[in-house]
């Protein structure tokens, strides 16, 4: 039975290699068509938590995932040798940077080097981990063609960047539209059929590279905006303009505008990392991508900048940044998601453990927040999420709120606080000139 009838006849089977933020709602999201899915992942802990029906992603429901398990529909295991009976398997690992911002590749690279030695003939591979342009073919086919079979002939092989929004419950796996690209035609035919079972739009190029260089497009596109309204927020302080106010009038503008919001810097897996993946592939054609780097020293920036105004608050009420008691607020990437990765908090807690502040932080979605171990701050540093009771906010010279989750009341906290240094525009409205809100004057009163 041919590719193409199983997935119409809905007896196709499916391996999603990664079960994070990415493959988890991925293969619930294929499961829940009807299709039987199997997910594997190297951590143990993952495979049994979806063995007994649970998830651990706020984005997925643990009753989704028990249904599924129950109608047989889902599974999860260690075990590569699941992919020999598989259909289509869908890589969906982390692809980081390291330290000097090159590419790291290891856990694309293991993943094919998992694959090949079980690919069948027939089989279509799909690599979704963000990467730059040329990875599909020049990476993961060559890996997978040492089994002996050539793609586009013997099996097939496609990119289609995930589209995941952490915490976005609007724009789903399964109504967010797809892009796709094979290494030939059928391969991507088959994978807009596949994925188009999900119910969006999927939009087909012209090769795995141009699917690739759409997704770093999209990213970039945020980060070099990002940068853009940081860069103005910095100014308008010296300026003595709130640039909020300025921001939301330009937003009435119907046409030519697209609102985007200053903050204390990038976090996630996106914006701090895939402008750099462009950037070194550019360096084999003799290219410099100087607005792209502009914007990521722009944004790297901005934990600096805030750490200044923590510093700048300080002192106006007499306190130096030493031995002050910092007590941070949200340390994840963006307001409402359990997602700490590459938070700007990281660096800010560096930065003002390093200046010897005594660091503190209060996030519900993050019960412990490591930072450290790195050119910032030698030694590793393990923080426990402390509860938020007035009198831990009394006791503290300085509260910054860095990720603004909508479960904090930030009436309360400016009531109770002695000093408040506010990268979010939480506070926006609340008078006080213990309020020092990121791209605004000193004083909101």
């Amino acid at each position: 039975m041919s590719l193409e009838h199983k997935i119409d006849s809905n007896t196709a089977r499916i391996a999603v290699i990664g079960l994070g933020y990415v493959g988890l709602p991925l293969a619930v999201a294929l499961a829940e068509t009807g299709l039987r899915v199997t997910g594997i992942d190297v951590d143990e802990a993952r495979v049994r938590a979806i063995d007994r029906g649970e998830s651990y992603l706020r984005d997925v429901e643990d009753a989704t995932i028990a249904c599924l398990r129950a109608a047989g529909r889902l599974e999860a295991t260690a075990d590569y040798d699941a992919l020999r009976s598989a259909d289509a398997i869908f890589i969906c690992v982390p692809t980081p940077d390291d330290r000097q911002h090159a590419p790291d590749l290891s856990y694309i690279v293991a993943a094919a080097q998992g694959i090949a030695p079980r690919l069948q003939r027939g089989q279509l591979v799909v690599l979704q981990s963000t990467t730059y342009p040329g990875t599909t073919e020049e990476q993961v086919q060559p890996i997978l063609e040492t089994s002996g079979l050539v793609a586009g002939r013997d099996f097939y092989l496609a990119f289609s960047p995930e589209r995941i929004n952490p915490g976005d419950r609007e724009h789903t796996v399964r109504n967010t539209p797809k892009v796709v690209g094979g290494v030939d035609p059928t391969s991507a035919a088959l994978t807009a059929r596949l994925l188009g079972r999900l119910g969006a739009e999927v939009h087909i190029v012209s090769s795995p590279r141009a699917a690739e260089m759409t997704k770093l497009l999209e990213n970039i596109f945020r980060s070099v905006n990002i940068a853009l309204v940081n860069e103005l927020a910095m100014l308008s302080e010296r300026m003595g303009i709130d640039i909020w106010e300025v921001i939301e009038a330009a937003a009435t503008k119907p046409f030519g505008f697209l609102p985007f919001r200053p903050g204390p810097g990038v976090g996630g897996h996106c914006i701090p990392v895939d402008p750099h993946y462009l950037s070194w592939k550019a360096r084999e054609y003799d290219f410099a991508t100087k607005f792209i780097d502009l914007a990521a020293q722009v944004n790297q920036s901005m934990p600096y900048h805030v750490v200044g105004k923590v510093v700048e608050a300080l002192n106006a009420f007499g306190k130096p940044l030493r031995g002050a008691d910092v007590l941070l607020l949200g340390v994840t990437f963006k307001p409402d998601v359990d997602d700490a990765r590459n938070s700007p908090a990281q660096r800010i807690a560096e930065l003002l453990a390093e200046a010897g502040a005594l660091v503190a932080y209060n996030d519900p979605y993050v019960p412990a927040f490591r930072v450290g171990n790195n050119a910032f701050r030698r030694q590793p540093l393990v923080l426990r999420s402390q509860p938020l009771t007035a009198e831990r906010v009394r006791q503290s010279d300085c509260v910054v709120i860095v990720a603004a989750h909508s479960c904090y009341d930030y009436a309360w906290l400016v009531r109770e606080a002695r000093l408040v240094v506010d990268t979010a525009n939480a506070t926006r409205g609340l008078a006080g000139g213990h309020v020092v809100r990121l791209g605004a004057p000193r004083c909101n009163a």
